[in-house]
């Protein structure tokens, strides 16, 4: 199990709950013609984000180097997993980091101007910049 959040792209996504949680639902269907793991397929705020964001959470796919570096320094579960959309940006979190993935990404996510999702809430916040 996982700690779940999204961020995406506001102009692409609808606004009422309803039509956001079928909008969301078409998303991680993964059905865009492209591997989900390149961030230029991202709108560019999502791609400004997503650099930011990986300072605090890395990628999990990165070299071993990297995964031995954080390993010994007790931080690989920092490492999480994302799934890369022209118009989302899906994180898999340890639970272990959940509550500051949580403010980490819905922060960045105000400072990028784009949208965010709490995917793992029961009642999952569903965030647009103004």
């Amino acid at each position: 199990m996982s700690y779940d959040l999204m961020v995406f792209e506001p102009s692409r996504a609808p606004r009422e709950r309803k039509e956001f949680m079928d909008w969301f639902e078409q998303q991680v269907q993964w059905s865009e013609d492209h591997k989900y793991n390149d961030p230029f397929v991202c709108s560019e705020p999502l791609q400004r984000f997503y650099s930011k964001l990986t300072e605090h959470f890395p990628n999990m796919n990165v070299d071993d180097e990297i995964f031995e570096a954080m390993e010994e320094a007790g931080t690989e579960n920092r490492l999480t997993d994302y799934s890369l959309g022209s118009a989302v940006i899906y994180a898999a979190f340890a639970y272990s980091v959940a509550k500051e993935a949580y403010t980490t990404m819905r922060n960045l996510a105000i400072k990028h101007k784009v949208g965010f999702f709490d995917v793992s809430s029961n009642d999952g916040e569903i965030f647009f910049p103004d």
